[in-house]
């Protein structure tokens, strides 16, 4: 079941923002309270009529998770901003895109976003049950966001990563250790191009000289390419991993 919420207020953006949340499909019959992950991107996850290339089939994933997996999970898709989106989506300097408001964008997620969906819905508020994940633009914002708020954030699912928008993301990955319990899956298809590839490995071997054995994924899809389609195939998989839906996280 998915909701959707009038626009929000962002303050450090300045303007509002809709965000769709998913629900599971047991939300209305007691009290329990639930996993959360956030989102980017919410016009391409849930409705075809809202996306611009297709859509990830969110919900349908994650009812196929409750149902067959025994796992459920608030979903929260945070809306992107049209023209703006690739100034809200790159956390570091950029001249081709300036402003470069993606430190701002995610101060809104973790000082407004996060506290009206934990006061509005029954969540796990806790790092351990709080995830994020994107895509292009928005895999680099969740990268920036578990290396910014590990203390929020304690997964993070990172899809085709636009890592070339700045080295400043390996230089924080190297500057700022993440917690060793931290989860990070990162993606990537093959036919995005040999540094997209390179990039991701590149940022996975940093992460495991942090991150205890097993906590780091990578998934390279050697035909994909970088579109919705390809994401929608990865979800269901990253989030099994994210919460270790099949139980012992895997060693790599």
């Amino acid at each position: 079941m998915s909701t959707y919420i009038p626009p929000l207020a962002l303050p450090a953006l300045g303007y509002a923002r809709r965000l769709r949340v998913y629900l599971p499909p047991d939300y209305a019959e007691g009290s329990r309270r639930y996993p959360v992950l956030y989102m980017f991107d919410g016009q391409n996850l849930f409705d075809e009529a809202t996306s611009y290339a297709g859509e990830w089939g969110v919900d349908e994933s994650m009812d196929v998770l409750a149902r067959e997996g025994g796992f459920s999970a608030i979903v929260v898709g945070i809306d992107h901003g049209n023209e703006q989106r690739f100034n809200e989506l790159i956390p570091y300097w950029n001249v081709r895109f300036l402003p470069n408001l993606g430190g701002a964008f995610l101060d809104d997620v973790v000082h407004a976003i996060k506290p009206f969906v934990d006061a509005n819905y029954r969540t796990l508020p806790d790092r351990a049950h709080t995830a994020i994940l994107g895509s292009s633009l928005g895999g680099l914002e969740a990268d920036y966001a578990i290396h910014r708020y590990p203390q929020v954030f304690g997964k993070a699912g990172v899809f085709s990563p636009s890592y070339w928008v700045s080295d400043e993301a390996f230089a924080q990955a190297e500057r700022q250790a993440l917690p060793a319990d931290a989860r990070v899956y990162l993606y990537m298809g093959g036919r995005e191009g040999e540094d997209s590839v390179r990039n991701v490995e590149r940022m996975a071997q940093l992460l495991r000289n942090q991150l205890e054995a097993g906590n780091v994924a990578v998934r390279v899809t050697a035909d994909a390419e970088h579109n919705e389609g390809a994401w929608r195939a990865q979800f269901q998989d990253s989030v099994r991993w994210l919460f270790g839906v099949d139980g012992k996280p895997e060693r790599k």
